[in-house]
């Protein structure tokens, strides 16, 4: 008798949606999940729990993630004076903490996994890897665009890996000038790849050759 009274239950409802291929309905644990097609018999089913999250709002808070720190007044200068390195290409301040923050290990950042510890920026470190990029001939608005999307590479060591990096892809990929800076605004994490497992996973996907 119950079971004849749910059934009609979801008879009903099914009627009242109009147009709908599919509604999910989801419960407290475990979920039940009614299906309804048009013209098909509603059929119920059981499923684990689980936890959506929409991937917009994940990506808001996965930037998020940053450990909280107390800086002295000398490492306030410093971080302060790396900001006004940044200020030439137009970011809000914001941006500029952020940029930093992911460079040097402030703000979580899977490009590192592990290995970036905490380092309060230096203007002589920001400035050297900012001139090196420009003598790329690259634009003051391909170095935002770079930063935005790589901000990284501004942790990134300068002669093993940027430089080192730019000669293999002249010397043996034979990729250069406008070639070269459309590779950069396309892939920039190529500057900071440091390992080639050839294949063979070392764990360091983020920083290999292997994703070229």
């Amino acid at each position: 008798m119950v079971e004849n009274d749910v059934e009609k239950s979801l008879k009903t409802y099914a009627n009242n949606l109009i147009k709908l291929d599919s509604v999910s309905l989801a419960l407290k644990n475990p979920i039940i999940v009614v299906n309804f097609t048009n013209n098909i018999q509603p059929k119920v089913s059981r499923r684990p729990w689980r936890f959506i999250v929409a991937s917009g709002e994940w990506k808001l808070r996965s930037t998020m993630q940053t450990e909280n720190a107390v800086l002295s007044d000398e490492e306030k200068k410093s971080w302060d004076a790396c900001r006004q390195a940044l200020s030439a290409f137009e970011f809000t301040v914001e941006e500029e903490d952020k940029i930093l923050g992911k460079a040097f290990g402030y703000i979580h950042s899977p490009y590192w996994s592990e290995e970036r510890k905490k380092e309060v920026p230096r203007l002589d470190v920001v400035s050297e890897v900012l001139n090196y990029l420009k003598s790329l001939n690259l634009t003051e608005d391909d170095l935002r665009k770079l930063l935005m999307k790589f901000p990284e590479v501004l942790g990134c060591h300068l002669e093993d890996e940027l430089k080192n990096n730019i000669k293999i892809l002249e010397k043996e990929w034979g990729i250069e000038g406008k070639t070269l800076n459309k590779l950069l605004l396309r892939n920039p994490k190529v500057l900071g790849y440091n390992v080639d497992c050839k294949g063979d996973c070392m764990a360091k996907c983020t920083r290999c050759w292997v994703r070229f």
